[in-house]
């Protein structure tokens, strides 16, 4: 069961992160949780929701996928290991990144339940490009009619 909670809760740090919706991706975490994105650090919550929310907001598009989860529960604490792979697109700067990196999370029981205390990646490897590389390509966003 704790497994499954956690498992539920990296999905929802993800989808929140993806969709934008701040309070619920606030709420992933304990307020003195840290983060550490392949060396861009994050003492506790508020520095962390702050920097994403002005830096991975409307017109960046971003994709997070985890799998091959590696969790291990302690009582009221756990750590999990997660494969990433992401996207993030931001049309206006006509840039493109892709990678992959391996999380390391901790999670502390609550009386809310499972809560991230920290997460963060390591990179295996990230590759960007111009937009401007790639003719034909259009991009839409959340909400817009995709089919022609």
């Amino acid at each position: 069961m704790d497994i499954d909670e956690i498992s539920r809760l990296k999905y929802r740090y993800l989808r929140t992160l993806d969709t934008k919706q701040w309070g619920e991706f606030e709420a992933c975490f304990v307020p003195e949780a840290t983060a550490d994105y392949n060396g861009l650090v994050f003492e506790d919550r508020a520095a962390l929701v702050t920097y994403m929310r002005e830096n991975l907001g409307l017109g960046v598009v971003t994709m997070h996928q985890v799998h091959h989860p590696e969790i291990t529960v302690d009582g009221d604490t756990a750590t999990g290991r997660w494969y990433l792979e992401d996207r993030v697109i931001v049309e206006e700067f006509r840039f493109m990144l892709e990678g992959a990196a391996f999380y390391e999370d901790r999670y502390v029981r609550t009386p809310d339940g499972w809560r991230v205390s920290h997460t963060g990646y390591r990179r295996t490897y990230e590759m960007t490009w111009s937009l401007d590389d790639l003719p034909g390509l259009t991009l839409t966003g959340p909400g817009e009619h995709t089919h022609r």
